[in-house]
């Protein structure tokens, strides 16, 4: 896994194969965005996925609506990564996610979650928002 800055954008991306398609299972993503895999993170908020034409997305974590799906130019240079040892490791995660109301900027809405962690939020946070478009 390559973890740093890249510009302004902080990414956690997947090199192996292996791992991205693990993690898209994981994330359980082919449900909502069949026909894409995980590359990565971009910026905490949003992941980075490609389709099987090798485009590249972002789509945001909650929710990853394919309504939500943004193209993304791609060049990222992996060598140019900068590492930054304060977020090696640690994805920052909204307590209450901003589909929700949650505020973006109240610091006690804010936390730190490992990769495992942040999945499983990231799966729950995507069922209650799943759950609450059924009914409306």
């Amino acid at each position: 896994m390559i973890q740093g800055w890249h510009g302004d954008d902080y990414l956690m991306l997947f090199e192996e194969r292996d791992d991205a398609i693990a993690l898209t299972e994981r994330y359980a993503l082919a449900a909502s965005l069949p026909g894409h895999i995980l590359v990565g993170l971009k910026g905490w908020d949003d992941f980075l996925l490609r389709n099987s034409e090798g485009h590249h997305f972002t789509v945001p974590t909650v929710p990853h609506d394919p309504r939500y799906l943004a193209p993304f130019d791609f060049h990222v240079n992996v060598d140019a990564v900068l590492p930054d040892e304060r977020f090696t490791n640690k994805i920052k995660w909204y307590i209450k996610p901003i589909v929700f109301g949650g505020h973006p900027s109240d610091p006690s809405n804010m936390t730190w979650l490992t990769l495992d962690q942040h999945v499983e939020a990231v799966r729950f946070w995507n069922k209650v928002y799943r759950d609450h478009n059924k009914k409306s």
